[in-house]
């Protein structure tokens, strides 16, 4: 009796510690990296998918995606990153919220779980492996010096804001208002008005400010994609499509047509695909015991009629996608 308690207790004793080994991440003898996005079903984060996707098979590691429904819902992604932790080697994490999703990321450093931070930033770095982004306030710099160009310098602008707690449009917003007030004569009449991921309250927004200023807007800014395309059907609604000078962030192929037609008249661009190819590979990298840089950049351009032909727009004004 007494050998066979020893021999059941040495069995419980190693599947435990199976389970264990499964929970560190090398179920397939291969590192596990969690991409955890602000949300899944825009086009952005169909190619930051397939960015990662890419890199987790040239470096030979197993990429598991999962995002919220919203880009909104910062408790559901708080309960991602925490119960993901305990399941991968790293986390490639893309916050929908700059305060609210920094405990959970010490939390997953404390438990020897290391975080790279991708598209939008923390209040507080200090507990992240690398932050790889788009510079957002250049971003917006330069859709602001586009508009104002396109305005000769005078008139009278619209930026259209996205939800607060985003680092990311929160600079965008930030470099496009500090590159209009270069402009003595160009006018911010509106700035106060948000509108989170869903197209249908950036369109309910965007009526409402064309109808408020009606006769008074020259150029309007939207800060991401959603809101490009509420603006979009707007301006489209109110037969007001390539007469007010319309510049917007991120791509997708509605907004390619409404450049091509004259409808927008400039989109700043980010790389999406190599922004999630190179947040898997600074974390496989760092899991290598490399040295990786503390911020990297992964590039903003401008896209307009004239240059949208250009073989470097084409592939960033379509993209490569991953269901």
């Amino acid at each position: 009796m007494f050998r066979r308690a020893c021999l059941f207790g040495l069995v419980a004793a190693f599947a435990a510690a199976t389970v264990l080994g499964c929970g560190s991440g090398e179920r397939s003898g291969k590192r596990r990296i969690a991409v955890i996005p602000k949300g899944t079903t825009h086009d952005f984060w169909k190619s930051v998918k397939a960015g990662a996707l890419k890199a987790g098979e040239e470096f030979g590691v197993e990429i598991v995606w999962k995002g919220t429904a919203s880009e909104e819902d910062k408790e559901k992604q708080v309960q991602l990153v925490d119960s993901l932790a305990g399941t991968v080697d790293g986390i490639c994490l893309a916050p929908i919220d700059r305060t609210s999703l920094v405990p959970p990321v010490v939390r997953a450093k404390q438990s020897g779980v290391a975080t790279v931070i991708f598209d939008s930033g923390l209040e507080d770095a200090s507990a992240i492996v690398s932050y790889v982004a788009t510079d957002n306030y250049k971003g917006g710099q330069m859709a602001g010096e586009h508009l104002a160009k396109l305005l000769g310098g005078k008139g009278n602008v619209v930026l259209l804001r996205y939800a607060a707690g985003s680092e990311s449009t929160e600079q965008r917003e930030k470099g496009f208002l500090d590159a209009i007030a270069k402009h003595p004569g160009i006018k911010v009449i509106a700035d106060n008005q948000r509108a989170g991921s869903d197209a249908e309250e950036a369109l309910r927004t965007s009526s409402s400010l064309l109808q408020s200023l009606r006769g008074q807007i020259d150029g309007v800014f939207t800060v991401c994609e959603p809101n490009n395309k509420g603006m979009l059907q707007a301006l489209e609604n109110d037969n007001q499509a390539g007469k007010i000078m319309f510049v917007g962030f991120d791509s997708d192929p509605r907004f390619v047509q409404a450049l091509k037609d004259g409808k927008m008249h400039g989109i700043v661009l980010q790389d999406p695909f190599h922004m999630g190819y190179q947040a898997v590979k600074t974390m496989v990298e760092h899991l290598e015991g490399k040295p990786v840089e503390k911020v990297i950049t992964t590039g903003e351009y401008l896209a307009t009629q004239e240059n949208m032909d250009d073989p470097r727009m084409k592939e960033l004004l379509n993209p490569p996608k991953a269901d």
